[in-house]
């Protein structure tokens, strides 16, 4: 490019959606968990509401977090494929997360299905 990305409108405007998203993100982890966690010290046990909560949550920042690695990794073009660039490993880390159980999308489908009283396993939740 004849340019920095850092002078880009698209790479400036995809830099702070991403910053974004993982900041609400991780809200969602953190405030969720601190709740949960006042409720497990007081002597309650984790709720099945609860487990969606953090079921929903996790994996949305997982979701969050793919994003924002791979907004970079595109931004930075060709030059991020190679060994030695540091966002081709960071690239491959993050998406060998999303292929981990932890990350599977469908559980977006049994935290819905749950919220709407319709059946749903929950057995990952």
């Amino acid at each position: 490019m004849r340019s920095p990305l850092r002078d880009n409108a698209v790479t400036q405007s995809g830099l702070a959606q991403a910053e974004v998203n993982l900041r609400a993100a991780r809200a969602f982890v953190l405030q969720s968990m601190a709740e949960i966690w006042k409720d497990l010290c007081a002597g309650a046990t984790i709720s099945v509401e609860q487990r969606v909560t953090i079921r929903m949550a996790s994996t949305n920042a997982i979701a969050k977090a793919r994003e924002a690695v791979d907004f970079a990794y595109h931004a930075a073009g060709a030059t991020a494929i190679f060994e030695n660039h540091p966002l081709e490993r960071r690239f491959r880390d993050m998406h060998t997360v999303t292929q981990q159980l932890q990350a599977r999308s469908s559980h977006f489908e049994t935290v819905g299905a749950w919220m709407m009283g319709a059946a749903s396993d929950l057995t990952f939740v």
